[in-house]
């Protein structure tokens, strides 16, 4: 068992923000991730809408964040996935798939979340053989080849433009008949000469051998068949707020509620990032919430320690 002032669960900007100011005001903090410092900055491959870089590589920009908030000394525990995240009486208790115990009397949850599945056959059957969530990690084996980007939304196009430096054809598939991305990205993409919209239409199955060969879709009441070598997946985001024991006020959705200092229902818990229910997932409004949320836990903490002094 290691005892803290502030446990941070997640490593992505609202995390890696909360672990810096934390540090940086004295508490004795640790940050925990699944995976790499970054989080969806790693799924990101060139950022152009954080103040202060033109353009920066989403791992470069990880990278620089992590070593900032080392640098005032936060403890980082990475590749630690966490099993699950509990309360008892005024501590927080967050138990490690390693079995390892963490608790403080204030938590940061910046977990984020992952992407939502389509649901259709086939999806599951070619995970990692042609069906993918990434364009950034994947899209580099699938030279030369025509592919179906599914969704509408910013990720759908901003990626789907990102594949054809490699692909010879993206087809982005949409429900609807508008899309929801940002109309620059969606000028950008229409400009490109090798991607195509499919509007109105709803992938109904992924089909092939031993790796993806087609994507099966009605469009307007037909059936088509598109033949593609992979299928990328961009229809939402599933947050990762199932990790608390105890219950935390959230959305239909799952996305935790907090108030304007990002405190949740449970006192000591806060909620920053894509696991909180707002209006933007940006990487600037991301650091926001987790400045916000370090300056609260900081107060919170102090006036456990004076009131036990006391």
């Amino acid at each position: 068992m290691s005892a803290y002032d502030v446990i941070i669960v997640g490593g992505g900007p609202a995390g890696l923000a909360a672990g810096l100011y934390t540090a940086r005001m004295n508490l004795k903090a640790v940050l925990v991730d699944r995976g790499p410092l970054g989080g969806q900055l790693l799924n990101t491959e060139l950022v152009e809408d954080y103040p202060g870089f033109e353009t920066i590589l989403g791992s470069d920009l990880a990278t620089k964040m992590g070593e900032h908030a080392r640098k005032f000394g936060l403890e980082v525990r990475d590749f630690e996935p966490v099993k699950e995240i509990d309360v008892e009486g005024n501590t927080k208790v967050v138990r490690l798939d390693s079995g390892q115990e963490l608790r403080a009397p204030a938590l940061i949850m910046a977990a984020g979340g992952l992407p939502r599945y389509l649901g259709v056959p086939g999806e599951k059957e070619f995970w990692g053989r042609g069906v993918s969530y990434c364009a950034v990690c994947d899209g580099a084996f699938f030279k030369g080849q025509e592919l179906a980007v599914v969704g509408g939304g910013d990720a759908a196009v901003e990626e789907g433009e990102f594949l054809t430096r490699y692909a010879s054809k993206v087809y982005i598939i949409h429900r609807r008949n508008e899309l929801r991305a940002q109309p620059i990205l969606i000028d950008r993409a229409r400009a490109n000469p090798k991607v195509e919209f499919i509007l109105e239409s709803a992938v109904k199955e992924i089909t092939g051998k031993d790796k993806v060969e087609a994507i099966h879709y009605e469009q307007r009441g037909t059936a088509k068949e598109l033949a593609v070598g992979g299928v990328f997946i961009f229809v939402g985001f599933v947050p990762n707020s199932g990790l608390f024991k105890v219950h935390v006020d959230h959305d239909e959705a799952g996305y935790l509620l907090t108030g304007r200092d990002m405190q949740t229902s449970v006192e000591g818990i806060w909620a920053v990032g894509d696991v909180r229910a707002q209006l933007t997932k940006q990487i600037a409004t991301a650091v926001g919430d987790g400045t916000t949320a370090a300056v609260a836990a900081s107060n919170y903490v102090t006036a456990l320690k004076d009131a036990a002094r006391a």
